[in-house]
């Protein structure tokens, strides 16, 4: 049985905090960056719900939410979280995920992806990370497909989105044994694009 409680990760000049409110002008700062609560797909906060975005991260049960910091500036790039937890399962899922436009496409997110599925994986002693998105969310399915997870299948009519619509929730899932791959090639994109940790 896994026993996931508050950590800090720091890596390749990303930090990852547990989130706390100290960190709601940060997030604010970096939702507005690009507006990126437009996004329909996305789980985003508007600015001004900033707060309350926060305050449902900590109340979820099964969630361990965290501010992505930029190691150099202190400045909040976004947030991220395990949810989902199963402890008896060995099984947590990543998600909750989001950036300023400015630090996407950047290394920021495999950095943080490393972070995660490595403390899940090599301290955590997970089974299995899941990550799940919109049907209609091509950008997050393509970058969850470039980790190396593997689509479980779609869940039908699974969740309301921001606008009142219902979605389909794509499943991807990562297992123990494919990890150490995972994790090789994730370092050798950092490397590959002049993000190799020091």
């Amino acid at each position: 049985m896994i026993r996931v409680e508050p950590v800090t990760l720091d890596f390749n000049g990303v930090r990852l905090e547990p989130l706390r409110l100290e960190h709601v002008d940060g997030l604010r700062a970096a939702a507005a960056d690009g507006q990126l609560w437009n996004i329909r797909v996305t789980s985003v906060p508007e600015p001004h719900r900033t707060q309350a975005y926060v305050h449902a991260a900590l109340e979820t049960p099964n969630r361990l939410a965290f501010a992505v910091v930029d190691v150099a500036t202190d400045r909040v790039l976004g947030s991220t979280s395990f949810h989902d937890i199963v402890p008896e399962l060995e099984r947590v899922e990543i998600g909750y995920t989001w950036y300023a436009q400015g630090v996407q496409r950047s290394h920021v997110n495999t950095s943080c992806k490393l972070l995660l599925l490595s403390h899940a994986f090599d301290t955590l002693g997970c089974a299995v990370v899941g990550l799940r998105t919109d049907n209609f969310n091509f950008a997050s399915q393509a970058a969850i497909e470039r980790l190396g997870a593997r689509k479980d299948g779609v869940i039908r009519h699974h969740g309301l989105r921001r606008d009142g619509t219902v979605r389909d929730t794509v499943m991807y899932s990562i297992v123990r044994g494919e990890w150490p791959e995972i994790k090789a090639q994730l370092h050798y994109r950092l490397e590959r694009h002049g993000h190799a940790p020091c």
